[in-house]
Order: C-alpha cells, then structure tokens, then sequence
C-alpha cells in the first residue's frame, strides 16, 4: 500500500486537465516550536499542515497552485488554476518556454533520517531543555534567549512520467543566545535530525560563558588572522553554494566559477561536496522535481570540479539534472545545493588553531550578511555573540562586534588549518514551508579577513 502522502498526490495528479506534463508534490508538516527570551519562555507553537501543490506544464511553460484542502472538489479546483496560470502564461509569452519538461522517473536511496521518538513530537522535551539553558544562564549571571523547535515532514511527489517517490524526514534545532545586562552576547546552536542528539546543557553553557566574558574592548579596523567556529564557516558556505554552485547563475555567466571550473579557487586543504547521505547531515531521497539525491564533489584539494542543476538549468549547457531542484520546475533564482559537506583537518578544536595567532580575531558566528559583488563572492556582514581578541596564540578579551568586507573564496583560500571535527549548522527556524537544511563543516584558522569597521 501506497504512503498516504503519495495515494494523495497520485490522487490530486489524476485530477490534472490536459497539457504537456503536470506534477503533484504533497507535504506533510508537523512541528513544534518554543521561543523564549530573558530566561523565560515567551511563545508555544504546534503546526499540522498538508499542502497539495500543482504544477502544470504547457509548450516550455509552467503554471502552479495549491491547496490545504484533500476532497476531491478541491483538487479538481486547484488543478484547473493551475491550468489557467500556465494557459495565461503561454498566452502573454506569445513563443514557446524553456522548460524542458518533467524528469524521467529513478530510484531513489534510502537514507535514515527518520526518527520516530523525535516523531512523537513530545513539549515535555523543549520543556526541559528551556530549563536547562535558564539554568546555565542563571549560573553565569546572564540571561537565556533562544528557540528550541522539531519536527516531522513528509514529502510526496508524482508526476506524468511516472514519478512516483515518497520519504519521510525529522529534525530538532535549539539555539541559545546568552545576553549580559551591559549588552554582552554569546552564541551556541545545535541542529540534528534526531532530539536525541542535542545536548542542551553542553549548548546552553558554551552560550552563557561567553556572554559573561568581561568588558569588551575595540579593534582598529584591518586585515587579521582569524579563528572561525563552524557556525561562522557554514555562513560563508551558505553563500558560496548560491553564488558560485548556481547551475543557473553558471549557465547565465554569472557565476562564481564561470571560466574557472578545472582550476584551483581556494586553498588546497577544502574539499568540498554535497552529500545527502553523510553522517550528522539533513538527508533527503529526492529533490523538488522527484529527481534522486546523490553525492556531487564540488571542490577536491581547492579545485573547483561541479556546479549543480535542476532540470531547467541543466537543460541549458546539455547537462542532466543533478537532483537539486527547490521547486517543481525549478526556482526562479535557480538550484542550491542543500547539504553541503566541508572535511575537516588536523586540529584537535578551536584552542589549537588560535595557537599560532600573534595577535587576532576569534569569530563566533557572522549575522547580515549580504552580496555586494556576487561574481567575486564579496560580501559584508558583522561578526556577532562571542567576538573575541586572539593574543600570544589564545583568547584573551571580548570584542566589540566587527563589520568585515571580503570574498568567501579569499577567506577560504587563505586558510592555513581546519579542525578535525566537523558539526552541523543550520538556522534552524523557519517562517515558511519547514525545509530543514544545514552545513556540515568544521572550525578553521584563516591567515587574513578583512575588518572594515
């Protein structure tokens, strides 16, 4: 017997009108989530949500709508909106699209991202973690804020080519924030695909201590050596996967790597991948056109080998899809990888790659961070909760937070060591669709980063 997902997506498929090709995608939220701020909890959430999303196809044209409703009125309705966008879309063209058309059905593996006490969905548990991290809070003199969420997803797709895929993911994230009464902050957060894998209390009091470091002094802007915890290092990855991995952008020339596929772009010591199945990451079977995940290289001893695609992208340089659609037919802003892997080096943790640093920067994690110049991966952002002065080879002071302005591929091709142990790091909160997606890497020591205020 069918998953109930997928009999309600073959369900809603049957009730598409005539085209070139349509798609059903179902998915399936439960989740819970706990807010909380001065060591107090401030917001209680539970979410339970079916979303039926239609996409027809019609001469290289895409139309979509959706519903929450599962009768078959409803979906008979949604299926004939989505008919008369893609229609109208045609129509206002005048010329024939790029879509290529739906992918050929394929198996997909099977992953163990599922787990079924995190299923339950138990408030007992955030209940107890959010009385672990007010006690850590309250032992450093400071106070707790933060979230704790988990959370069950389902997604089915269908489509007229025969797809036919079903799977099921869970995941848990708790991020604390210890704030001082002067302003002081400290930063920790853990993401897993399993509750059983948080550790609130070893969270909670790595946030707290920072935050009750001490009075922070200030630092001339400049170019220093600096320590990145993972956290900070998964940013700039977040930012390399969409400007430089962006079949699309690729294909457009406005790329990253355009011109520089083949050649070495970071330092030798990043090996860089997605890889939906590795251990301690966010897997899924397929992504949003039912197309299966695998392992992609991306970078391999600092050379840029790939970039990745959805249909529409791929269709583009006379590639295949290489399962990364974020949307049936394919975003607009093009495919993302989601499950990026960076291995780490020979660190024992971020005490031993501050050791050989003079005199520099240890950076907790990076917050607003924005483009200025994609094609050179520059951006600009600030360093925030836990920004702290390296001197004589270990942290010394709290810093005020710093405003940097460099590359992502000159911060990564100036990196000299990388830990040996590599974490998960997500955001963790969602104010859409729950769509849990994360970076695994580990800390590093780059020989420069550029402070500009």
């Amino acid at each position: 017997m069918a998953p109930a997902a997928l009999d309600l997506a073959e369900r809603a498929l049957a009730a598409m009108v005539s085209g070139d090709g349509a798609q059903a995608t179902v998915t399936k939220e439960r989740s819970l989530l706990l807010r909380f701020a001065r060591s107090r909890p401030t917001q209680a959430t539970s979410l339970n949500d079916t979303t039926v999303e239609l996409t027809a196809v019609r001469d290289g044209h895409v139309g979509t709508a959706a519903t929450n409703r599962t009768d078959a009125e409803a979906l008979r309705a949604c299926a004939r909106a989505a008919d008369t966008v893609v229609r109208a879309a045609a129509a206002a063209a005048g010329t024939s699209g790029s879509y290529p058309g739906l992918p050929a059905p394929a198996r997909a593996r099977a992953h163990a991202a599922h787990d079924p006490e995190t299923a339950r969905l138990d408030p007992d548990a955030g209940g107890a973690a959010l009385t672990t991290a007010f006690e850590a809070a309250a032992g450093h003199g400071v106070e707790a804020h933060g979230a704790w969420t988990a959370g069950e997803v389902e997604t089915a797709v269908a489509s007229s080519t025969g797809v036919a895929a079903n799977d099921r993911v869970t995941d848990a994230f708790l991020k604390v924030v210890g704030i001082a009464g002067d302003g002081r902050s400290g930063y920790a957060s853990q993401t897993a695909c399993s509750l059983g894998a948080l550790d609130p209390h070893v969270t909670a009091e790595r946030a707290t201590r920072k935050a009750a470091c001490g009075t922070p002094d200030r630092l001339e802007p400049g170019e220093y050596p600096v320590v990145l915890e993972a956290h900070a290092v998964a940013d700039l990855l977040t930012w390399l996967g969409t400007l430089a991995f962006n079949g699309l952008a690729h294909a457009d020339e406005r790329g990253a790597l355009c011109g520089r596929l083949g050649t070495r772009v970071v330092s030798p010591a990043i090996n860089l991948s997605d890889s939906p199945r590795y251990p301690g990451t966010l897997p899924r079977a397929f992504d949003a056109e039912g197309v299966p995940k695998a392992p992609l290289p991306l970078i391999q001893d600092g050379v840029a080998t790939r970039v990745v695609h959805d249909t529409r992208s791929a269709a583009l340089v006379g590639a295949q899809s290489t399962g990364h659609a974020l949307t049936p037919a394919g975003a607009g802003d093009g495919p993302s990888p989601t499950n990026l892997v960076m291995m780490g080096g020979g660190a024992a943790d971020e005490a031993e790659l501050c050791r050989p640093i003079e005199r520099g920067v240890y950076v907790t994690r990076l917050w607003y961070t924005n483009a200025v110049r994609p094609k050179e991966t520059l951006l600009t952002g600030v360093t925030r909760d836990g920004t702290f002065l390296i001197e004589d080879g270990r942290v010394t002071r709290p810093l005020h937070d710093l405003r940097f302005t460099d590359t992502v591929l000159g911060i990564l091709g100036r990196v000299q060591e990388l830990g040996a142990r590599s974490v998960l790091s997500s955001e963790g909160e969602f104010y859409g669709r729950r769509f849990a997606t994360g970076v695994v890497c580990p800390p590093l020591r780059t020989g420069s980063m550029r402070f500009t205020a």
